[in-house]
């Protein structure tokens, strides 16, 4: 599969993903996805905030922001969590980050 084969798929994953939260009663406010080489380095170089091998910068990670009851989740322990990324690892994500868990992405070349 190619990088973009992949990063259609992400795309389309992430929008199930956002539907199935809504469906659970949870709500969502986009955090951080594309990674700007000019800004962060291209892959594989760190520059800025974030690894040097993260997949935000191939377009395959997004940060999502949960609402439960109108309020922000702030810990990674939050149950909700876990309902969200087993359904991610259904559709075919890549596995939680530990202590990162409003991280969704898929693999691409050893990396998460």
């Amino acid at each position: 599969m190619t990088l973009g084969d992949k990063q259609r798929k992400f795309t389309l994953m992430i929008a199930k993903l956002i539907i199935y939260a809504y469906e659970q009663g949870y709500e969502l406010t986009v955090g951080d996805f594309y990674r700007d080489p000019r800004l962060h380095g291209e892959h594989g170089t760190k520059k800025g905030y974030g690894a040097a091998k993260s997949v935000h910068k191939l377009r395959l990670a997004g940060d999502l922001n949960l609402f439960a009851n109108g309020e922000y989740i702030a810990s990674s322990d939050h149950p909700a969590w876990y309902v969200l990324h087993e359904y991610w690892e259904l559709l075919g994500g890549a596995k939680a980050v530990p202590n990162d868990a409003n991280h969704f992405s898929v693999e691409m070349w050893g990396c998460r």
